[in-house]
């Protein structure tokens, strides 16, 4: 194997950046990869599609890989093969992982989602064409072949699965995960808009869309139905507006008390998870109510959303301001574990 110096991986993640930076200007070439991209899954709309590239590209954007990339080891203290099995919730949901794995100068075995292909296929071709080095450092597997490392992502089921193949490797295995907003309710118009992108981007299938939000007794859900108006085209998918005129006739028939918007429905519930096109809500009298909710499940939270300044004492909980659930910085790990860390320290 060709040695692939830490400045040559670096330069490559950075002209990959500009690209897709770009890409929005070559109407022709985005047009036909949302196409593609949309006719493989149905979930993954060119709005999607696009939010997904701009997101990948504000990661890769230089002052910031510099920075990031500069702050770990340049060089693994033992170079290994590491497989990433990546989700489909999201159109290439596991770029994170790859550039971790990549960063690192580690080799990336990935096991793509049957359902999300297009996107990681067109993104790793114009790496390599970038770097064609990095031709000798991913592998693209139906099956991961003899790796030595693994991180898995998936469900609760499924990381049973990944623990019982994988539980001889060192691994980073990453199970279900929500998260949420603490509203205080004193939260500006452009507060509630950024909260209802957090809501409702990729219709609410991340791990970092928020499923449940916990609001002062006697909260008035008008301002925030009007701040989520905006993403009313939603229901015409046809996907997603058939889950919710299911999740509609189950709280109906179970009489189960909810507010309506014609596309999404809030209900009252302790469960942090909720269904397509459902928001669960939690009442709190005092806010030392809503912190020590969310410390009693911080095992089962991908991140939560608000304005800092309201929540005394909760700098131990990382909140993050409203609008920016689905533009994690390439610090926002997941689950809370330093992946960067976890591959230079791999012997």
């Amino acid at each position: 194997m060709n040695k692939l110096p830490f400045a040559n991986r670096l330069a490559a993640f950075i002209a990959l950046g500009q690209f897709l930076e770009k890409l929005p200007t070559d109407a022709d070439l985005l047009a036909g990869i949302c196409d593609r991209v949309s006719y493989q899954n149905a979930w993954f709309t060119p709005e999607n599609v696009k939010g997904a590239i701009n997101g990948m590209a504000s990661l890769l954007s230089a002052e910031s890989l510099e920075n990031w990339a500069s702050s770990y080891p340049q060089e693994p203290l033992i170079h290994k093969k590491v497989g990433v099995v990546m989700a489909g919730n999201l159109p290439f949901v596991g770029f994170h992982d790859m550039l971790c794995v990549l960063i690192s100068g580690h080799t990336l075995q990935a096991r793509f989602s049957s359902t999300d292909t297009v996107l990681p296929m067109f993104v790793i071709a114009k790496l390599i064409e970038i770097e064609p080095l990095f031709a000798e450092r991913v592998e693209i597997a139906e099956q991961l072949i003899k790796p030595e490392a693994i991180i898995a992502t998936g469900g609760d089921n499924t990381g049973r699965y990944f623990d019982y193949y994988f539980g001889k490797y060192p691994s980073i295995i990453r199970r279900n995960r929500n998260s949420l907003a603490l509203i205080s309710g004193k939260e500006t118009k452009e507060e509630l808009e950024g909260l209802a992108k957090d809501i409702l981007q990729y219709f609410g299938l991340g791990c970092r869309s928020i499923s449940q939000v916990l609001v002062p007794e006697g909260y008035n859900w008008t301002p925030l139905f009007e701040a989520c108006e905006s993403w009313n085209e939603m229901r015409h998918n046809h996907k997603y507006f058939n889950n919710y005129e299911y999740q509609k006739s189950i709280l109906l028939i179970n009489k189960v008390a909810h507010w309506d918007n014609g596309f999404l429905m809030i209900t009252e519930n302790e469960r942090i998870s909720s269904a397509i096109s459902v928001l669960h809500f939690l009442p709190y009298k005092q806010p030392a109510e809503a912190l020590a909710h969310i410390r009693n499940h911080q095992e089962k939270i991908q991140c939560i959303v608000g304005n800092p300044s309201e929540w005394v004492g909760a700098d131990d909980l990382q909140i993050i301001p409203f609008g920016t659930a689905q533009t994690p910085s390439l610090y926002h790990y997941a689950d809370g574990i330093d992946t960067m860390k976890w591959l230079s320290e791999l012997v």
